[in-house]
């Protein structure tokens, strides 16, 4: 029996995806690593702050207001990057494949060969 968060899944969809269990324990990874930087993003965006209050002073809720808001930033960054991390490696393990992540490169359009057409072997006058 693999448990995903507080439910316990069937065995019958244990056997049908072997890799689910791998793919639960590396998505909770990502949700801590994501709190983690949070938690760490904001005590240390808030002590940096608290250093720099002597120089340029602002209210105290400004300098929670900007340490929270930053490091919602940053932990949503860190969960998204380990999130995608975690459903390669699901396509991994279901299917054997590794994703192709890359960007997809645009063709170029097509000049035309005489000055006075288009690309679409219109004439322009």
């Amino acid at each position: 029996m693999v448990n995903l968060g507080i439910r316990r899944v069937d065995d019958a969809l244990v056997a049908k995806h072997p890799g689910l269990e791998s793919y639960a324990a590396c998505q909770s990874r990502a949700f801590m690593k994501g709190t983690g930087a949070f938690v760490l993003g904001a005590t240390g965006l808030f002590a940096l702050q608290w250093a720099l209050q002597r120089r340029l002073p602002y209210p105290l809720q400004w300098n929670l207001f900007i340490s929270v808001v930053a490091s919602s930033v940053g932990s949503y960054a860190v969960t998204r990057r380990e999130s995608q991390k975690c459903s390669d490696l699901w396509l991994l393990l279901e299917t054997g494949k590794i994703p192709d992540r890359s960007p997809q490169l645009q063709p170029k359009p097509e000049e035309s060969k005489t000055p006075g057409e288009t690309k679409y072997g219109d004439v322009m006058d």
